[in-house]
């Protein structure tokens, strides 16, 4: 079994990568590709690798272990597939750092990230005011020639982008875009209107170049779409927020109750 120690973003290697990594068993009968896969997910498990930390260049770990790097892409390839390493064009492959946000809760970015223990910041991208689109006008339940104030950023957690969110609040809710400089809930609270549920729709989609080039992912990258609208307590919609969120950052877990009728 191989032994893999952490090590982080562009820190020098004190000793060679053979001595990080163990010895390859040729010899066995499990192909050298599972043995490296097993001894990472091993290492992720105990949390001898921990998020966010970075494994060696493919080729300085083919080189060491004697191993082709084409062994060595095939045994991380699984591993990006299931989620447990990560890979950024130019940043090389690290420890996953997957954020579970809870679907049965509604709660804002800013409240997820705390809990689970990471600094959220915000990037703007837009802020502005105009005429509702026809979509907005349907989600909102607004009337043609309605006003509307549209707030696009991007979302950050240890300054690691995390999601795009465009969020859209009918004007006579908040009439400045500039109103808001870090939680919409907040601002919304304010003047009594934070929403109390919300309709979700989630979907699979690939993102597109500009999307991708914010998010710092490739384009079409596997991207988890939500439409949410929230509501206050007498069903009146207060934001339509559309967001875009990489597939290698989140976990959305919800609890599921069988109904009292259910049948055996």
């Amino acid at each position: 079994m191989l032994s893999v120690l952490p090590l982080k973003k562009n820190s020098m290697l004190q000793e060679p990568i053979l001595a990080l990594f163990g010895h390859m068993d040729k010899s066995a009968n499990s192909p050298l590709y599972l043995q490296l896969q097993d001894s990472i997910r091993n290492a992720i498990t105990e949390g001898i690798l921990r998020p966010g930390e970075y494994l060696p260049p493919e080729r300085e770990i083919g080189k060491q272990l004697e191993v082709s790097r084409v062994t060595v892409r095939k045994a991380i390839d699984v591993l990006v597939q299931e989620g447990l390493l990560v890979q950024r064009q130019g940043a090389g492959t690290y420890v996953g750092d997957r954020v579970q946000q809870p679907l049965n809760f509604l709660k804002s970015y800013s409240e997820i990230m705390a809990e689970q223990g990471k600094l959220p910041s915000s990037r703007w991208i837009d802020r502005s005011m105009g005429l509702a689109s026809v979509e907005e006008l349907a989600a909102l339940k607004l009337q043609e020639g309605a006003e509307v104030v549209r707030f696009y950023r991007l979302r950050l957690a240890d300054n690691k982008p995390m999601a795009l969110e465009i969020a859209t609040v009918p004007s006579n809710f908040i009439s400045n875009p500039f109103e808001v400089s870090n939680s919409l809930y907040d601002a919304l609270r304010q003047h009594g209107l934070r929403p109390v549920k919300a309709q979700q729709r989630l979907r699979a989609i690939t993102i597109d170049a500009e999307r991708a080039a914010h998010l710092q992912i490739p384009v079409d990258s596997a991207t988890l779409y939500i439409e949410r609208i929230g509501l206050l307590d007498d069903d009146t919609p207060v934001e339509y927020t559309r967001s875009y969120f990489p597939g290698d950052s989140y976990d959305f877990v919800t609890e599921i109750k069988a109904p009292s009728n259910s049948i055996d």
